[in-house]
């Protein structure tokens, strides 16, 4: 074949590459994801009202099962990262995630439908409540299973599969470099891109969720919990063809293979050599550039100094390597691959920090709407706010602050930090936990407030009478979660993106959504610590919340974000971040960048505070 047909063949991929991604997919992907929320946000904000009134559950019971639920619905993630960065690739797993997204659906519209699968009306003390019986349980659990699976298909390939749009977009030829302004300018030029994008698909999510907790709440409040919920689900339809227009357009990475299972060979030959002395010279260790190619597009990981008892698995012994030369990976890893445990162990300590945050927020679904069914929630003399739909003013708190934080925030802080995106995202996730600290301690002054409103007008035993007392009180603490979320989720997705390894990115988001999974079902051990702890001593949470003390609650929450944002600084200090060795393909020497970001600790950043 001629140079110039060589030539020709390398320019028509280019093309190729070039009329894939970008901005351009943005409304296939997003529109997936919008109609994702709403029908996510549609089903959930009110289901704790569906639990009690419809299903007879208590209070107890119904908070736990729903925390339980968001447990599961943040755990399944793993599940679809790992199919999807193993085997599937991430567009392959959303489809399959929408699907059983789209089962549960339906199992929920059914459920709703037929009396048979709810207990009879009943209305106290006249006619007794009778609890749903095992089977009628039994169909609403098989239907949030089947979500469950669902969300693990798409909530860690979703945002992923958007930045993959933009990982296309860093000029390879020295020309195009060269107009650029070289490579680094051109790799800052991708990472603002791709900075925006967490910001608009956050903003995007809001979005839908504000839909949600107004149109749908109130259908399901107002008309019918069959409409309530059927609505989502053709929401949930309609994401599904929407991705799928897009196919022609998107960018799609082959999976690299199973993530998680080279992370064991990196341990096994790690501990197999234990007692193998490392090399003064880490050039000495095992390095190949073929067998790294499709797990390293954008750059091999470099070298690091922390966590050198792993170096052991790149040391070259006797039978490691067969007489082909191909090594036997259970015995030797690469450099690159003994730097990705190293990354995902290194950033085990500030990802953690974000499960406080889900451990908070999990209240939000549960005893704040109680809290706000109990209230007077009357907008005009015929018009009352439904309780669920409060939390349209975190939403729109986020929103807004979204909206500011590019607009207003950003050109401000670079003013002061030199930094192109104003703060980096540790500063960024620091402010939201400090926020978010402030918006406990809020729900916890309200309640108290509520109660005695309710004991001054002798409402005390009487769980069922609207207290006079606004539901608007609850504004601020709504508002104050929803400032928090702008700053601490994008920065705690961002940050995971950045650090975890290329070949790892699902899984980072899956890492995302794992947080949350902790977070929920630590939720579920603090309410039933708490209700066996004051059990004849007060009893904090009682289905009579005028009786109760979730203000008592509230505090003990505070104090454990308090010790929690303590936790991130000391994580912070000692955090180090990951060398990447940019290769030019023109140029084998390659160059050896942090990524996108700036030292955490360098002139620009700051510092956290």
């Amino acid at each position: 074949m001629s140079f110039a047909a060589v030539g020709r063949n390398n320019g028509d991929g280019e093309q190729k590459k070039r009329n894939k991604g970008g901005f351009r997919t943005m409304p296939f992907i997003l529109g997936n994801d919008i109609c994702d929320r709403f029908a996510t946000a549609g089903f959930g904000a009110n289901m704790i009202t569906y639990l009690t009134l419809q299903l007879h559950l208590p209070l107890v019971d119904a908070s736990n099962l729903l925390n339980n639920f968001g447990g599961t619905s943040s755990l399944t993630p793993i599940l679809g990262a790992l199919a999807a960065d193993s085997f599937a690739g991430r567009f392959w797993t959303i489809i399959a995630g929408s699907v059983f997204y789209q089962l549960g659906m339906v199992g929920l519209v059914v459920s709703a439908l037929l009396p048979s699968l709810r207990p009879p009306p009943c209305s106290p003390p006249k006619t007794p409540c009778r609890r749903a019986s095992g089977w009628q349980l039994g169909v609403l659990y098989l239907s949030l299973l089947c979500t469950s699976l669902g969300s693990g298909g798409l909530r860690p390939c979703v945002v992923m599969f958007g930045t993959d749009q933009f990982d296309q977009e860093t000029p390879t030829l020295p020309e195009q470099q060269e107009k650029q302004g070289g490579a680094a300018d051109a790799a800052e030029a991708v990472a603002e891109r791709k900075r925006r994008y967490f910001n608009l698909y956050f903003f995007t999510m809001g979005v839908a969720a504000l839909l949600a907790v107004t149109v749908v709440v109130y259908i399901q409040d107002n008309v019918g919990w069959g409409w309530g919920f059927g609505i989502p689900a053709v929401a949930m339809l309609v994401s599904i063809v929407v991705f799928v227009i897009g196919y022609p357009l998107y960018v799609r990475l082959k999976p690299g293979g199973s993530p998680f299972t080279r992370l064991a060979q990196v341990a096994a030959a790690a501990f197999r050599k234990r007692n193998v002395a490392a090399p003064e010279d880490a050039g000495m260790l095992y390095q190949d550039k073929e067998l790294d190619a499709l797990i390293s597009t954008t750059g091999r990981l470099l070298h690091s100094n922390q966590l050198t008892f792993l170096d052991r698995a790149a040391i070259v012994t006797p039978g490691d390597i067969s007489a082909s030369g191909q090594p036997d990976l259970w015995r030797l890893s690469t450099v690159h691959r003994v730097e990705e445990l190293k990354s995902i162990i290194r950033l085990l300590p500030i990802w953690s920090a974000g499960i406080m945050l889900a451990t908070a927020g999990s209240h939000n679904g549960t005893f704040t709407i109680m809290q706000a069914r109990s209230m007077d929630r009357h907008v005009t003399d015929r018009f009352e706010i439904p309780a669920a739909s409060m939390s349209i003013f975190g939403t729109a708190a986020m929103l807004v602050s979204l909206a500011l934080y590019d607009r207003a925030f950003v050109p401000l802080a670079r003013r002061v930090t030199g930094l192109p995106s104003g703060i980096n995202y540790f500063q960024r996730m620091g402010v939201g936990l400090a926020i978010s600290i402030l918006g406990v301690a809020a729900a916890a002054l309200v309640e108290a407030k509520r109660r005695g409103a309710a004991a001054a007008h002798g409402l005390q035993d009487d769980p069922a009478a609207v207290v006079p007392f606004s539901v608007f009180w609850l504004v601020p603490q709504f508002a104050v979660h929803g400032v928090a979320g702008a700053f601490s989720s994008v920065a705690h997705m961002e940050f995971l993106y950045d650090q975890a390894p290329e070949s790892m990115r699902s899984s980072a988001a899956a890492l995302f959504w794992l947080a949350s999974s902790i977070g929920h079902y630590l939720g579920t051990v603090l309410v039933t610590a708490v209700q066996r702890a004051t059990r004849g001593r007060g009893d904090w949470l009682q289905d009579n919340i005028n009786r109760g003390r979730i203000d008592s609650y509230y505090w003990l929450v505070t104090c454990l974000m308090v010790l929690n944002f303590g936790y991130y600084i000391v994580c912070f200090r000692f955090y180090t971040m990951k060398p990447l060795e940019m290769a030019d393909e023109h140029d084998d020497r390659g160059k050896e960048l942090e990524l996108y970001s700036v030292e955490k600790n360098g002139a620009g950043a700051g510092g956290l505070v």
